[in-house]
């Protein structure tokens, strides 16, 4: 019987609450990884602060402790959301440091601040003294005091910053910024889309060639039954200004994505969202939320961008059997799952989920209300199921359609160390996994 549903490949606590990955970047001779962090609580209570991992492979993780903490008048109510940007041996952090004023205040037009604040380092982890760059003042006058969340980078011999924001009205924006020398930033413009949410949070720019893309995590957009179906959504607009998912599953929000020292465009996200109607049972163990696993994002053929695990995880693998389709599988948990089908199929983990592809749209469906923490159906429209990746870790799951066309993650919480699969009309092979290496220093 299963107790703590602790995974063998994805980043997550020791204890305490995770959400956002920030400060995404290579630096140093090690892949850094920093995240939103609530060391206190499982439930993301007491301070906000920055945890960090570092790994020179993207499989041994070394946990360096809590890296930043609210400890200066701008940011005392926490050390919110932000970016990593390399220049000249030194690690630049820009992050939101968040100010709530004591007072009858909404916090959304008035009684918040919503700083821009900058720190460098040497190594990673030991952080020099805070500067503060843009303050509520330095934002456009018809914002809201929802400001936040800078990701930072270079373009044509100057720097270049973009904030998600709320309009005074409701409606979610993103505001660009340049500089010369990462600290004097000047307004440039803002960029929205009529009718699309109240909030944009988290905001990214990948560029292939020529074509940019705008990546972010609205919130308040209407829930449909094969899109934005989770409480907030993220995604990136296509060149035609199109919105297309990273992620359809239950468990997926602001991603952040960085370079590898080989030019491969890396994205990570938060396999969790805030205020949703279904739970988490390792709360009561004192934890609470992951990452994903990290994404190699490539560009398809018709502009839309695919993910696909980074090639390091097929390290993991520890041999391959292949089944055919109707044969009982018993698989120790973690494994992966890989299929080319034909048409139609369906993967029955039993007593646990089904994942379905018919008549055009694929369904992750959930059966057991106690192994899902209340997670139902999530679905997504796919004309064809051309092949499939399964990732199955000890409590989450990672589908991948298509090449990466299409994504689904979720979280889950089996009973048992092994599941029972039967695929229906897909012959498979199963890899069995080993997991990562982490460690910590605190």
């Amino acid at each position: 019987m299963k107790n703590n549903w602790r995974q063998k490949f994805h980043l997550e606590p020791e204890s305490g609450w995770l959400n956002d990955p920030n400060g995404l970047s290579f630096f140093g001779g090690y892949y850094q990884v920093y995240f939103q962090y609530s060391p206190e609580s499982a439930i993301g209570k007491g301070k906000k602060c920055w945890g960090h991992w570092r790994s020179k492979d993207l499989l041994r993780w070394e946990f360096t402790g809590t890296v930043l903490s609210p400890d200066v008048p701008e940011d005392r109510s926490g050390v919110y959301s932000g970016c990593g940007f390399v220049k000249d041996d030194l690690l630049y952090l820009f992050y939101t440091g968040n100010v709530k004023e004591e007072g009858n205040y909404d916090y959304i037009k008035a009684g918040r601040g919503a700083n821009v604040i900058l720190v460098t380092t040497k190594d990673g982890h030991r952080m020099s003294e805070k500067k503060v760059l843009l303050r509520n003042a330095d934002y456009p006058s018809d914002m809201s005091c929802h400001v936040r969340d800078p990701k930072v980078w270079e373009e044509n011999g100057s720097y270049r910053m973009v904030l998600g924001a709320r309009r005074l009205d409701d409606t979610g924006c993103v505001l660009y910024y340049r500089s010369a020398d990462l600290i004097h930033w000047e307004y440039e413009k803002t960029e929205s889309i009529p009718e699309f949410g109240y909030m944009w949070e988290c905001p990214d720019v990948l560029r292939f060639g020529n074509q940019e893309y705008l990546s972010i995590s609205p919130q308040g957009l209407p829930h449909e039954e094969c899109k934005n179906q989770n409480v907030y959504s993220s995604g990136y607009f296509t060149k035609e200004k199109d919105f297309v998912e990273w992620d359809y599953g239950f468990d997926f929000y602001a991603p952040q994505s960085f370079t590898a020292p080989d030019g491969r465009k890396i994205l990570i996200g938060w396999m969790g969202i805030g205020d949703i109607p279904y739970s988490n049972p390792t709360v009561a163990l004192g934890w609470q939320h992951c990452l994903t696993v990290p994404r190699e994002i490539s560009q398809g053929p018709n502009g839309r961008l695919l993910q696909n695990p980074i090639r390091e995880l097929s390290k993991l693998r520890k041999g391959v059997s292949t089944h055919l389709s109707g044969e009982r599988m018993v698989l120790p948990l973690p494994f992966e799952l890989c299929g080319v089908p034909e048409n139609d199929f369906e993967i029955e983990f039993e007593n646990v989920l089904t994942l379905r592809q018919k008549d055009g749209v694929f369904s992750l469906i959930f059966h057991d209300m106690e192994v899902s923490g209340g997670r139902t159906t999530r679905n997504v429209q796919l004309s064809q199921c051309k092949n499939i990746r399964i990732l199955a870790d000890d409590s989450s799951l990672e589908v991948f359609l298509n090449n990466g066309e299409k994504v689904m993650g979720s979280r889950f919480y089996p009973l048992e160390e092994t599941l029972t699969v039967i695929c229906h009309n897909l012959d498979c092979c199963i890899y069995e996994l080993s997991g990562m290496e982490v460690t910590s220093t605190v």
